[in-house]
């Protein structure tokens, strides 16, 4: 099982924190009960916090890593978090609102998941999600080119590849329902810093599994050759290095 590093990921944390920044400003209501499907390090409570001060959040995720690193947050009688994958994980009760940042995409069987979560969500309430939906880029092209070549194949064989999910089934899944969507989806052009940024953003999410999944002696030179093509496909100007990201929004209400 791959593992998270919470410092990686952070590493870009106002470029991450912006697509839930977004997502948030658009749900309507005040939710007294918050679920933040896959959590993480617990940053974008915060983010929560602002919008409906007194809410309670309640924070899920299915790392060890991020979990202990939100409960190391300051004390915040207002949020709780706990380890637990989102395939099987339950809420006690109702929810108000059910919101989760780039995290579905990394579920198997995720519409399944997501509607058996959703019927958790109080009468009223609200299902909000964004997933990236840039797998066709270079950054992820070149990832599962490289992979599927020997040595490494061997080793890499079996990681999903291309997780993107077209946005109108997301619409279908609960339209059908009588939910009533928004739903659409932004490129933001992130202008990193450093002599690899695009390496150093996707190594702390989708690359990471094929990183992890290979061993010492071929991991250096899978880099090696990795980076250098992503210094290709996206060159650095003065201001530093464009990278355009894709992401879906959707923000399902329930009828009362």
């Amino acid at each position: 099982m791959s593992t998270w590093d919470p410092d990686r990921y952070l590493q870009f944390a106002d470029h991450r924190a912006r697509p839930f920044v977004d997502l948030v400003a658009r749900i309507e209501g005040s939710p007294a009960s918050i679920v933040d499907l896959g959590c993480g390090p617990g940053q974008l409570t915060d983010v929560l916090h602002t919008r409906w001060p007194s809410a309670r959040v309640h924070g899920v995720d299915s790392s060890a890593e991020m979990i202990d690193r939100a409960t190391s947050r300051p004390a915040d009688d207002r949020a709780t978090y706990e380890l637990a994958d989102l395939a099987t994980w339950t809420p006690s009760g109702p929810v108000d609102l059910m919101v989760s940042s780039a995290v579905f995409q990394w579920v198997p069987r995720q519409l399944d998941v997501i509607e058996r979560l959703s019927r958790h969500v109080a009468d009223g309430g609200t299902f909000a999600l964004q997933v990236p939906r840039n797998y066709d880029g270079p950054s992820h092209t070149l990832l599962r080119d490289l992979a599927a070549t020997e040595p490494y194949a061997a080793h890499t064989a079996g990681i999903p590849g291309d997780r993107g999910t077209d946005p109108v089934v997301y619409l279908d899944l609960f339209a059908r329902r009588g939910w009533t969507v928004d739903l659409w989806e932004t490129t933001y052009f992130q202008v990193l810093q450093g002599p690899d940024p695009v390496f150093d953003w996707i190594s702390g999410t989708g690359a990471r599994p094929y990183l992890q999944a290979l061993p010492d002696d071929l991991r250096g030179a899978f880099v090696d050759v990795y980076r250098a093509a992503l210094r290709d496909a996206y060159p650095a100007a003065p201001y530093g290095t464009v990278l355009p990201f894709r992401r879906t929004f959707v923000i399902a209400r329930r009828e009362s």
